[in-house]
This record gives structure tokens, sequence and C-alpha cells, in this order.
């Protein structure tokens, strides 16, 4: 694999500066910390390629604070400036060379590989009904905590070979134990520390259908055997090679008998439906706000699966039904 070197100079340019600022402003011009650095914005940027330009640049601290949707999780927060462009200016850089890494069965986090793209993959998938008549579910043990410093600086000079880069990101991760949730890099860095997970499990042990989306995997065989030993295998590789844990939930299971419950969906062979949960969420949102912009997201959801009955019942209405889908 080629090794990538002479990034960091792009990364501390003023234009590259000027455009990880705008991108990380989209949808936030409200925000204390955006409206106090665009106050000497200028100035700002121009403090803060000195700072990358003479490796003196420092993380700042952290906030934390936890949400409970999906599940209870602590969230890390950095301010604005400088950290919030910094992670967007190496980001603006060094995206391209994370996603010429991955592989096609990696969903989260990249463009154009998104929830509804693994939906159509899977769907798609599940038409070879034989080849796709016993599923393993799998998610790994408190993934972003767990992720090793050394073995991801490690994964890291496999592709790049800048040592300025890789003293700027040596520090962004060491800033943190694991990989704070909430942090912009984070979200890529995670989905490259198993990125040579995938090669494996595609190139050398084979597996044609494998499905990925953070940290939850979905493998299916026509051949329950088969993957109750790819589990034991898969299980040490990820012990061994980047020190992480199989949750003890994992499920090796007919598909027609119980669905694939995924990404937000429950997969059958024939047909695709919401998860009760977000089922509730959605009925709940209706009782509370019934205009269109509150549900948008909702709408969104139900019409990448089989939700006629659904919504005729959570929305008789049909005119207004009508009105969503245009």
């Amino acid at each position: 694999m080629k090794r990538i070197n002479n990034l960091y100079e792009k990364i501390y340019s003023l234009d590259n500066l000027l455009l990880a600022d705008e991108k990380a402003q989209r949808g936030k011009s409200k925000k204390y910390g955006v409206i106090l650095h665009n106050r000497d914005k200028e100035a700002h940027l121009v403090a803060l390629q000195h700072t990358l330009a003479s490796k003196t640049y420092r993380t700042s601290t952290y906030t934390t604070f936890k949400v409970y949707e999906p599940k209870e999780r602590e969230v890390f927060r950095l301010p604005y400036y400088p950290d919030r462009i910094t992670h967007h200016a190496i980001m603006n850089i060094l995206e391209p060379v994370f996603v010429s890494c991955f592989t096609s069965d990696s969903y989260s986090c990249i463009k154009g590989r998104g929830i509804h793209a693994v939906v159509k993959k899977l769907k798609l998938s599940l038409k070879d009904v034989n080849g796709t008549t016993y599923c393993l579910k799998i998610d790994i043990k408190k993934f972003y905590p767990s992720i090793n410093h050394e073995i991801l600086k490690q994964l890291l000079r496999k592709k790049i070979k800048d040592t300025d880069l890789l003293w700027l990101l040596d520090e962004i991760i060491d800033s943190a134990a694991g990989l704070p949730i909430g942090n912009y890099l984070s979200q890529y860095l995670a989905n490259f520390y198993l990125t040579y997970f995938d090669h494996w499990l595609k190139e050398s042990k084979s597996v044609k259908y494998y499905f990925r989306y953070a940290d939850d995997i979905v493998i299916l065989s026509s051949n329950k055997i088969y993957l109750r030993n790819l589990l034991t295998e898969i299980k040490s590789y990820l012990h061994s090679n980047l020190n992480l844990e199989v949750k003890k939930n994992y499920q090796i299971f007919p598909v027609s008998a119980r669905s694939i419950d995924f990404v937000g969906y429950r997969f059958y062979h024939t047909h695709i439906l919401l998860r009760k949960s977000i089922k509730k969420r959605f009925a709940k949102k209706l009782k509370r706000n019934r205009n269109e912009r509150s549900i948008a997201s909702y709408w969104g959801w139900a019409k990448h699966c089989n939700s006629k009955n659904l919504l005729k019942k959570l929305m008789p209405d049909d005119k207004y039904i009508q009105r969503l889908r245009n």
C-alpha cells in the first residue's frame, strides 16, 4: 500500500483554513463560539496557521455531556476555535486518503455511503435467499473508548509517512482516552481503525455478504456452522490485532425467523420495516407536533422501507401523506 507524504503544509495553508472555517460554521452560525470567533476571524486564522506551522498547537480542554438516544453515551466537546476548525482542516486533506483505504462494505461517515446506501445494498443481497439464510450480527464492546492509541498510530503509519502530519494526529489522538465521541475527526479515525479488519474479512476470509456501519456488523451466509467458526476467528483477530472485544450479545440466527435489526430497520427477505423504537418515537412526535418540518426526518426513515400500513395508521389523512410525498 502506497504511503502518503507532503500533506502537512496543505493542512495549514490559509486557503484550507478558510475553507475549514466555512465548513465548520455550516448550521452553527448562532453558536456562541462561532460568534466569538467571527469578531476577529482573520486574526484567529492567521494565529492558528502559525501554531500549526510551528507545531505548537495543543488540543483545548474538553467539556462533556450525556445523550440518552439511542443509548446513553458521554459526548465530548471542544471549542469552535481553534479545535473544530483544525479538525475540518485535517479532513479537507485527509478524507480522500481515508476513503481510498475503506472497502465498499463500510458505510458510516463516508459521503454517499450512509444509512440509506447500506439499506439498498443489504436489500439487494437478501434477494439471494439461499446465500443469506443465516445472519451473524455483532457489535464491539465500548468501541470508541476501547480504541488503543498505539495501535491506531501504527495503522496510520501504514498509510501516512508525513512526520509533521503524524505529529498533529498523535497530539489529537492523545488528547483523550480512546477516541472521544463528538470530535469530527474521531468518526474517521474509528472507521480507519477497523479498515484492515474489513480487508481481512473480504480478502483473506472471502466473506461475500458483509456490512459494517461504525461498529455494528452483519454477515450473511447459507451455512450456520461457517458463521460460528468465523465468529471465533473474528474474536481472535479483534483481540490480537486491535485490542477489541465482541459484545456478548452476538447473534447467529435464521433470517426468515427473526429478521435483521440493523441501522434502524428490520430486514426480511421479502420486505423491510422500521425498527420498533423508531416507530414509537415517530408516533410520539406526531402527537406533539404534526407539521411537516417537525417530522421530516421520520418521513425520511419511513420512505425507505415498506411503511404504507404504518403511515396509514399514524397519518390516516391521505392528503397530508400526499403532500409529504411531494
